[in-house]
């Protein structure tokens, strides 16, 4: 797993699922006017939440600027127990965990994430978290990084599920079947990991590490008939010269070269 891309992701996603400072709500003296008493005190309920909303906000996103987790996970669960009915805020949870290695904690977050997610069935335009589209891609989101911590705790099937249920929901489905791939790749499921890496590369066809997977599956069922001549099947050098294309200094560019060698190709 790619914890740098995770940072990444975190530095912005409180505010790419519009999950951004509280405002304040405020009201002139003549409107004060006009509220009973009970009103003004949920008023100053409402802007005290709101206050101390904002300043967990910020400390969550020094936080995780600093890559500090610890300090991420403190304010989010904090958050949490404000607003409880949040997606969003699971998403970051189980994010900061998965990147202090407490997996299983993880997993249980982005569980309750995806249930409140679930549970939302109306649309408020003043909350982003409500957007179909958000919340969609968001428990996508989700179900990808539960497949991440169910990976690390040798789970592999049910890394597998929470891959395929992410990539059947996800805008953007690359990530998720490139998981899948690899997972299947790892486990030695052959026609499973190619499928994966096949839809993978119909997401994002520039995703380098999909082709070295596929050509890598696709040499090893090569064939040597009895005067020694290799034959590849159909895909493979165009899946490993694919990678050399987009990766050319790539991590597994020797192992590619190694590859077509072995096939007495030309790199090109």
């Amino acid at each position: 797993m790619n914890k740098g891309s995770i940072h990444r992701a975190l530095a912005v996603v409180l505010i790419a699922i519009g999950f951004a400072p509280v405002w304040v709500r405020t009201a002139s003296a003549q409107q004060q006017l006009q509220y009973t008493k009970e009103q003004i005190e949920q008023i100053k309920k409402q802007n005290e939440k709101a206050a101390n909303m904002n300043v967990l906000i910020e400390q969550a996103n020094a936080a995780m600027t600093a890559k500090n987790w610890q300090g991420a996970v403190g304010s989010m669960q904090q958050l949490i127990a404000i607003d409880p009915a949040n997606w969003s805020l699971y998403s970051v949870l189980g994010d900061a965990q998965l990147n202090l290695g407490q997996y299983d904690q993880a997993v249980d977050t982005y569980q309750k994430g995806i249930q409140v997610a679930g549970s939302i069935t109306t649309v408020d335009s003043r909350n982003p978290a409500t957007d179909p589209a958000k919340k969609k891609a968001g428990e996508a989101h989700m179900l990808t990084n539960e497949g991440n911590a169910y990976l690390k705790l040798h789970k592999n099937k049910e890394a597998i599920d929470a891959y395929n249920k992410a990539a059947s929901m996800d805008p953007n489905p690359a990530r998720a079947y490139f998981n899948l791939c690899a997972t299947q790749y790892n486990i030695g499921n052959v026609e499973g990991a190619l499928h994966a890496c096949d839809k993978a590369l119909a997401a994002d066809p520039n995703k380098a590490d999909a082709y070295f997977i596929k050509g890598s599956l696709l040499v090893a069922d090569s064939k040597t008939d009895r005067n020694g001549k290799i034959t590849a099947p159909p895909g493979t050098v165009e899946a490993l010269r694919k990678y050399l294309e987009l990766a050319p200094n790539g991590a597994h560019a020797n192992d590619v070269q190694q590859m077509l060698g072995y096939l007495g190709i030309a790199p090109k």
